[in-house]
Formats: C-alpha cells, sequence, structure tokens
C-alpha cells in the first residue's frame, strides 16, 4: 500500500474522531446539534465519503498498474514467434471497432465466477478479475450498484430461455408427541419462481479521431461507459422492480422485519436496527453474504446512532477497501433504496446471496458508421440479457419500514441520535 494511501486513511480516522466529538458534547449536554455543529457534521460526513472515493480509486490504479505489469512479463517470457501473435479476442474486438466488422459477441469467459466479487483490492477478488474485456465490462457494471456489489449469486447461462427456480415459502415443523401417538405431518412449502431475461441496453458514440489514435486503450474506454450505463439501468429494477415486464426487486420481495414507532416521520432509532438485526434468524446472519443495504443519506443518520452501552453501531474500517460495519455487519449504500419517510422501506438487512442474478449469454455489441454520419461519429450499441429475483422469501432479507404516521404536533419523539424522547410541535414561547 503506497504512503498516500496509507495517509488518507489516518486522515479518515481523524475526521470520524471529529464527527464523534461533536455527537458526544451535543449529548452531555443533552441537546441537539447546533445550526453550526450540524453543518460541520455534514461537512465531515461529506469528507468521509470524498476520501472513500479517492482511496478506491488509488487502489483500483495500483491494481491495473500490477495487471499491466504480468501481462507485459507474460509477453517478455514468451517466444518471439509466439509474442507476434495477437490475442485472438482483443483483435476481433479491435477489428470490430474498425469497422472491419460490424457486430460482436463478448462472452463469458470459462471458469470465470463474478460472485461475490469485489475490485477494491487483490486479496478481496481482485484477483478474480480478468484483464479481458467481458471482465472490465462487468466489474463497471457491478460497481455502480450497491445490491451487486453486496455478493448476490450470479447464474451465467448461454442462452435466455425461462428458468424455473424452486424457492421455499415455509419450513417444516415439529412437534411435542406423546407415547405412541401419530406423528404430525408437517411438509415444507414451495414455489415455483421464474427467470427470464430482460433486455438492456444503450447507445455509445465515439469520435472518429478517438478510435484512430493508437494512444486511446479502447478497451477500458468501451467497458467503462457500457458497464456504467447497464449497471446503472438493471440496478434500479434489482432494488425496486416489480416483476412486470422487468426484474423483481430485493425490496420489493423482502419480508418487513422492523416497523418504526408511529409519531417518527419514517425515522429509526438505535433499537429499530437492532431488532432488524435479529429479526433475521442466525443461519442468514452468519452469512458471509450477509450485511445492510441503504442509500449514502440514511447511513449518514446511521452514523449517529448508539446502543445502550453508549457505542456506535456504525464503525469506521480500519482497512483501505474493506467496507464500514454496523452492528458488525458490512454496509453497502445504493441511490436507488428509499429515502427515509413514512411507509418506506428504508433500510434493507440479510443475507444477499439469496438473491439470484441471471445473466443471459454474454454482452451483444454493434456498430453502426452510418448512424451519426454527418457528425463523423461511430455509434456503438451494448446489450445484455438479464433477470433477478429473491429465491427463499422465508426472511433471508428483510427491511425496515418506516411507520405511517408523521409527526404530529406537540407529539412526543424518539431522537434518533441519542435515542430520547423529545417533545415536537410549535417551540414554547411563554404565551397561554
Amino acid at each position: 500500500m503506497s504512503s498516500h494511501i496509507k495517509a488518507l486513511q489516518e486522515r479518515r480516522a481523524n475526521i470520524w474522531e471529529q464527527a464523534k466529538a461533536l455527537l458526544d458534547t451535543a449529548e452531555k449536554e443533552k441537546r441537539d446539534l447546533s445550526a453550526e455543529e450540524e453543518a460541520q457534521y455534514q461537512a465531515l460526513n461529506t469528507d468521509l465519503d470524498k476520501i472513500d472515493a479517492r482511496a478506491k480509486d488509488l487502489l483500483e490504479a495500483e491494481q491495473r498498474t500490477k495487471d499491466a505489469e504480468d501481462a507485459f512479463a507474460k509477453l517478455l517470457a514468451k517466444p518471439a514467434d509466439q509474442r507476434q501473435q495477437p490475442q485472438e479476442q482483443d483483435s476481433e474486438l479491435r477489428r470490430w471497432a474498425r469497422g472491419e466488422m460490424r457486430g460482436i459477441d463478448i462472452a463469458k469467459p470459462d471458469g470465470v465466477s463474478f460472485r461475490d466479487l469485489t475490485k477494491g483490492t487483490a486479496t478481496a477478488g481482485g484477483n478474480t478479475v480478468p484483464t479481458t474485456f467481458y471482465g472490465r465490462l462487468m466489474a463497471h457494471l457491478i460497481e455502480v450498484s450497491g445490491l451487486m456489489m453486496a455478493g448476490p449469486t450470479v447464474l451465467n447461462t448461454a442462452s435466455g430461455e425461462t428458468i424455473e427456480i424452486p424457492v421455499t415459502t415455509a419450513h417444516s415443523t415439529a412437534a411435542l408427541t406423546a407415547e405412541a401417538a401419530n406423528l404430525p405431518k408437517s411438509d415444507p412449502a414451495f414455489a415455483k419462481r421464474t427467470l427470464g431475461a430482460y433486455k438492456y441496453g444503450v447507445l455509445l458514440q465515439a469520435s472518429t479521431e478517438l478510435l484512430t489514435d493508437t494512444g486511446v486503450d479502447l478497451e477500458s474506454y468501451l467497458a467503462m461507459q457500457a458497464g456504467r450505463a447497464l449497471g446503472n439501468a438493471f440496478g434500479t429494477h434489482a432494488i425496486t422492480g416489480d416483476g412486470s415486464s422487468k426484474p423483481t426487486g430485493i425490496i420489493t420481495s423482502a419480508s418487513t422485519g422492523k416497523t418504526g414507532g408511529t409519531g417518527a416521520g419514517g425515522a429509526f432509532t438505535a433499537d429499530d436496527l437492532i431488532d432488524l438485526y435479529y429479526s433475521v434468524i442466525a443461519p442468514y446472519r452468519n452469512s458471509a453474504s450477509c450485511g445492510w443495504l441503504m442509500r449514502d443519506a440514511t447511513l449518514g443518520t446511521a452514523r449517529k446512532l448508539k446502543d445502550k452501552q453508549d457505542q456506535y453501531l456504525w464503525q469506521p474500517s480500519i482497512q483501505v477497501g474493506v467496507p464500514d460495519t454496523l452492528l458488525g455487519k458490512p454496509v453497502h449504500t445504493d441511490p436507488n433504496v428509499a429515502a427515509v419517510g413514512t411507509t418506506a422501506k428504508s433500510v434493507a438487512f440479510g443475507d444477499f446471496s439469496q438473491y439470484f442474478v441471471r445473466m443471459a449469454g454474454g454482452v451483444r455489441f454493434e456498430r453502426s458508421d452510418d448512424y451519426a454520419f454527418n457528425s463523423d461519429l461511430v455509434t456503438f450499441r451494448a446489450i445484455i440479457r438479464s433477470d433477478g429475483l429473491l429465491v427463499d422469501q422465508t426472511g433471508a432479507v428483510k427491511v425496515f419500514a418506516g411507520a405511517a404516521t408523521a409527526v404530529p404536533v406537540n407529539a412526543t419523539r424518539r431522537d434518533p441520535r441519542t435515542n430520547s424522547s423529545t417533545a415536537s410541535g410549535r417551540p414554547n414561547c411563554g404565551l397561554s
């Protein structure tokens, strides 16, 4: 790890200590943050997010450098006659980009799984990411979706026919039985869910000058642009899709594990998150893919919460590239999760490996020199076919839902930061 990354890590820890000091001071004085303190706290949270993004970029740059060095080392180790032979897939892609071929299918490389993929560090998954075009595109698709980063089960199929998957809707139960009495019958309940292959596509345009410039890393450019666009489109439906001509989102399928108190405006307390945590049974909680999913603004609220032992529920990671934790479980953020509000499902917790993502075939790319002929632009079309479904609906993933009642005037509510009661409504100005 470079000295710059270590310095970022130390700065991140210092910023969090400053944020905690603000919260602790207000709590000791039994008051809310002042307007100035709140602004300072939000600025510190913004700095934390910027450092996280910067550290991620640096780690990816170091990994790309290592990948390039490894590739050059392999090339230099080959005999001269083998070095003159271009890589089949890359040369085919370049010939297509130059207009020598109209279409190309980028199939998933054999032996490569994108299950639990994280690109951040080599040990966290970087070593599983191939340096092929498909691998780069999938890495970019995953990094823009919090759910894909959370570790769903990815099924790669060669074609897009409908797949039927049996799902458990209820487990068998046993009962105390008297001697010689008949044993009660209790069968598990099953249902069938189908995974289809919905099409997601994007048009990309590049100038002729860009494509003819030999210094441009064409594969990385196309992979980044297509991967992010397709990831954003699929990621939205993977969270909130209703299953009607689109994937079924994980928030849509998940059961409610905890509902907020009335008069709280949809906000959660420390006790609410602890209750949500224990609403998921131990086998799912102990899974390597168990974690939290929420949007960034919601995480900002969760950072303020303490348990009854006066310990913060949220703990910053001491290792760059490793997710922060909430009650000891990793936190993933996705902008498609609902914001805190009445009736809103703003937090999800559970075993995300029980969410199945189906990727049908590879990535189809086609090009057209005619679509933007008057602008001298080359147009590329990228298409994937995918679907998503929570297959275990017995409680593998549960959500926190805000109460249906907003804060009434002069009601008592729970302060989500201190977990104490405060009066709401109009301030008392001494008038009767």
